[in-house]
């Protein structure tokens, strides 16, 4: 490993890879919001086909994350970090232009490659330019743009929509690319390893990504096959035994993508459990709301937007103050609280939510309550799982935490699609009820997990890297 040629101000270097970032984990959810658009142009393909407009991005992020974290370690985060901002921003305008579903989801998928390679690059590039002793209120305040990024895709993603069509929810990705790279290329330092090791397993990569794909088809075609359908089974076993075959694989190469034993930190190991879990009812509350207001509620996508735009606002005025305050006292006395406050949410939906439209007593306490529940539990869960890690696993660990996330993605829509599809004025305060479930059951999973967090300081977290060599 070299020296530091140059030091860099890290809250400039913060800045710029957390605007990425922001697009990437906007772009996760800005499409629930067009998803009905799209499926207006192109009548003829049905819902759970469409829905991997959806599912490939999340799939093939989730299994191309822990790989391409790897891979930054190896070659250069910030070069790793570049090339991933063209790829994201150029299949970004392919989406846009795209003529057709197919087309369109094969460009989603060149899409999440390079988000893939760059949400870990520039993780980690916050890690190893932060002194020790603001490491954690640095993580905290990359997961709250990226959990402000995520919540407010709705919101954002209902503007675009009614105003400019779906395809502007691609096409605003362009100028954020651009002003990434060109500020990358000033103020990003470079790391790399000095002995870098073989490349990630490729078999690994190939089942990881197959076990995750027939998982979340298995569950999309519960609308068309049934629960209890064989192909259904079928689909669901073999993507257990595809994973179980990617766990053994771990253990049995000498260079696995995934490093078994950062799992033996109760941090790592914990934290990403409830991250998976929040991960679920995350998503699957922002796509069944959604679809709650326009569907049940008859509310336009744009009206949909406005009305889940309390819940950002909350998260972007209470969650820097929460990452402090966390650097303070520690992530597990908010996480304990905060899944508690997120379960909430669902349950007042639960009780209160009926067919006929009332915002501001049926809908507006829930959102306020998921909304600080993000704030909580978010960023706190992306800190506490990073924040043991030695410098060499700052790629790959970050990896894996996002990867878990995006996996909690997938099934949390396909989940919410599963459970509304061809819902009727009869059916559908049932169905939505299922969705809410979701997001009850992963809040009080979250606190399950925060309790087993150690109870300790998050002065404990690891030095920056010491590595890092200019190239510009």
């Amino acid at each position: 490993m070299s020296t530091t040629a140059r030091v860099r101000n890290p809250w400039v270097v913060l800045a710029t890879t957390s605007t990425a970032v922001f697009a990437v984990f906007l772009d996760t959810t800005i499409l629930f919001v067009a998803f009905p658009s799209i499926g207006a142009d192109f009548p003829d393909v049905s819902a759970s086909s469409l829905s991997w407009v959806l599912n490939a991005y999340t799939i093939v992020f989730a299994a191309l994350l822990i790989p391409a974290g790897r891979l930054a370690d190896r070659l250069g985060r910030r070069k790793v970090f570049l090339a991933a901002v063209v790829l994201f921003t150029v299949a970004s305008m392919l989406c846009g232009i795209a003529p057709n579903p197919a087309l369109l989801v094969l460009a989603r998928i060149l899409q999440s490659v390079g988000a893939a390679a760059l949400v870990p690059a520039s993780l980690a590039l916050v890690l190893q330019t932060f002194p020790r002793e603001k490491v954690p209120v640095a993580v905290a305040i990359w997961g709250a743009i990226a959990a402000v990024a995520g919540a407010a895709g709705p919101t954002l993603g209902a503007l675009v929509v009614e105003n400019f069509g779906w395809r502007w929810a691609f096409y605003i990705n362009l100028p954020v690319g651009i002003f990434s790279f060109v500020m990358g290329r000033r103020v990003l330092p470079e790391w790399r390893e000095s002995n870098p090791g073989r490349l990630p397993d490729p078999g690994g990569v190939v089942l990881l990504a197959s076990g995750l794909a027939l998982a979340a088809y298995a569950i999309v075609q519960t609308d068309e096959w049934g629960w209890l359908d064989a192909r259904v089974l079928a689909a669901a076993a073999v993507s257990v035994v595809l994973v179980a075959l990617f766990i053994w694989r771990c253990r049995a190469v000498s260079n696995p993508l995934l490093d078994l034993a950062l799992f033996r930190s109760p941090s790592f190991r914990w934290a990403n459990t409830g991250l998976l879990v929040f991960s679920v009812g995350f998503n699957a509350m922002f796509l069944g709301n959604v679809l709650f207001l326009t569907q049940v509620w008859g509310y336009s996508v744009l009206r949909a937007g406005l009305g889940i735009a309390v819940g950002p606002l909350i998260v972007a005025a209470t969650a820097p103050f929460l990452g402090r305050l966390a650097g303070r006292i520690g992530q597990r006395r908010l996480l304990v609280p905060g899944g508690l406050v997120w379960a909430a949410g669902g349950l007042y939906l639960m009780f209160v939510a009926e067919a006929t439209p009332d915002y501001l007593v049926a809908y507006l306490p829930a959102v306020c309550l998921t909304g600080l529940g993000v704030a909580l539990c978010l960023p706190q869960l992306s800190s506490a799982a990073v924040q043991g890690l030695p410098p060499e696993q700052f790629g790959a660990g970050s990896a894996v935490t996002q990867a878990v996330r995006n996996l909690g993605a997938t099934f949390g829509v396909a989940l919410v699609l599963a459970f509304v599809a061809d819902i009727t004025p009869a059916t559908a305060i049932d169905s939505f009820h299922n969705a809410w479930w979701v997001l009850i059951v992963s809040g009080l999973a979250v606190t399950a997990s925060a309790l087993r967090l150690p109870v300790s300081r998050p002065q404990q977290a690891p030095a920056p890297a010491p590595a890092a060599v200019e190239v510009t």
